[in-house]
């Protein structure tokens, strides 16, 4: 049966030479348009969460505020500011806790031989490597928590800083004036894509150690305490938790949320999540667009084949061929010139998802990201091309099946 079918689909695509080929062109561009629109709005959003994960990886920033509400009578508008034993109060008293530090933020003055520039500093913990996705490049190190105890003199700074400073020399185990006291660069951040900032991008700054900071400028309060829950998909639980624990030190209602200030970069990751499944799906729409007009295309080819072979139908009719196997005929050619379409389409996409993943990932590449052609993507375009070729061939077989087989003896 199914090589019946085939032979008598050739038969009439090649009575149909040029209009069956001008359809498949339309599919294969219908399907180039649908995966590579796709395909880039998915990489795009991966992009965007990357930068946003790179500036905070799960994390929470907590800065202290004012009481906006009267409590146990203290007036409203008491300034609420944290310090570090607030971040290891925290640490002790909520297990959903899994990473926690105090960070202090200054601007410093580095000063190299003649070479003097100005940039922002923060004095953090070791853990504010993973939570901050701030890694270094080889041959260098982060903060460890022997900086910390010792109070060393230790130094990381980004990227772009540190090659400002030293050129093409290797910064690592060299010694600059920092704010006039000599610091030891132990590493060097590596490069990374940023979209959300805090003060600044991490390619220009300076990192030490909480306790040197401390000693060097004597601040009595931090700036924001940084938080990693130890399941992000409970962070709401874990913000009112950080409330009642501070609220019970600091005396103010819990409810109160102008009290304290948490810059949560787990739900900014969820809407990001959303915007780049928009993205996506508005790209997506677009090339279908495109892919249904093509499906206009096969509902045409297919009317006229009906109409030429009504003389044919009649015949097979007459001999007792069933309505169902006209209809699955019909059918049958309106997918096969879908999917004939599509796969060229496809492998048209793939060629030019490998190719531009080639093209290096710097300047407006850096923030377009890669193009994904993800299995999601494949079921989504296979689904679709299925259903234009079931659409474009149900109408016209529902004819060929309702043909009178005497009336179509008559047909010429």
């Amino acid at each position: 049966m199914w090589l019946e079918l085939l032979r008598e689909f050739f038969q009439d695509m090649k009575a149909q030479r040029t209009r069956a080929f001008l359809t498949i062109i339309a599919i294969t561009w219908g399907t180039v348009a649908v995966v590579l629109l796709m395909s880039f709005g998915e990489g795009l959003g991966i992009q965007m969460e990357n930068g946003l994960v790179n500036a905070g990886n799960r994390i929470m920033i907590l800065y202290g505020g004012e009481t906006g509400k009267q409590y146990e009578g203290m007036a409203k508008g008491r300034k609420i500011r944290v310090t570090e034993e607030d971040a290891e109060l925290l640490r002790q008293a909520i297990p959903a806790i899994a990473m926690i530090s105090p960070q202090y933020r200054t601007t410093v003055t580095l000063t190299h031989g003649k070479f003097t520039t100005t940039t922002e500093c923060e004095g953090v913990n070791p853990l504010f490597e993973e939570m901050r996705r701030m890694y270094p490049a080889s041959g260098g190190r982060f903060l460890n928590e022997s900086d910390v105890v010792q109070q060393r003199r230790s130094l990381v700074l980004g990227g772009k800083i540190a090659e400002e400073i030293f050129g093409k020399d290797d910064p690592v185990g060299q010694t600059l004036a920092f704010d006039g006291v000599p610091f030891t660069v132990v590493g060097v951040l590596q490069k990374k894509l940023q979209t959300a900032m805090n003060n600044g991008p991490d390619d220009e700054r300076a990192i030490i150690p909480y306790s040197t900071f401390r000693v060097m400028y004597g601040k009595e309060y931090i700036n924001s305490i940084v938080v990693r829950p130890a399941d992000p998909s409970r962070q709401k639980e874990l913000k009112a938790e950080i409330f009642r624990v501070l609220a019970r030190k600091y005396n103010f209602d819990p409810t109160d949320d102008r009290t304290l200030f948490i810059w949560d970069f787990i739900e900014a990751e969820k809407i990001g999540e959303k915007i780049g499944l928009g993205v996506t799906i508005f790209l997506g729409s677009v090339g279908l667009l495109t892919l249904l007009i093509a499906g206009v295309g096969v509902a045409n080819v297919m009317y006229v084949v009906v109409k030429e072979r009504t003389h044919d139908i009649g015949v097979k009719m007459a001999l007792g061929a069933r309505k169902s196997y006209i209809h699955a005929q019909i059918v049958f050619e309106a997918l096969f010139l879908s999917f004939l379409g599509g796969g060229a389409g496809t492998l048209i996409s793939v060629a030019v998802i490998g190719a531009v993943r080639l093209i290096p990932a710097s300047g407006p590449m850096q923030f377009l990201g890669r193009p994904v052609l993800s299995p999601a993507i494949m079921l989504i375009t296979g689904g679709i091309l299925g259903a234009i070729g079931l659409l474009a061939g149900f109408f016209p077989a529902r004819r060929a099946a309702s043909v009178d087989p005497v009336e179509s003896l008559r047909y010429e």
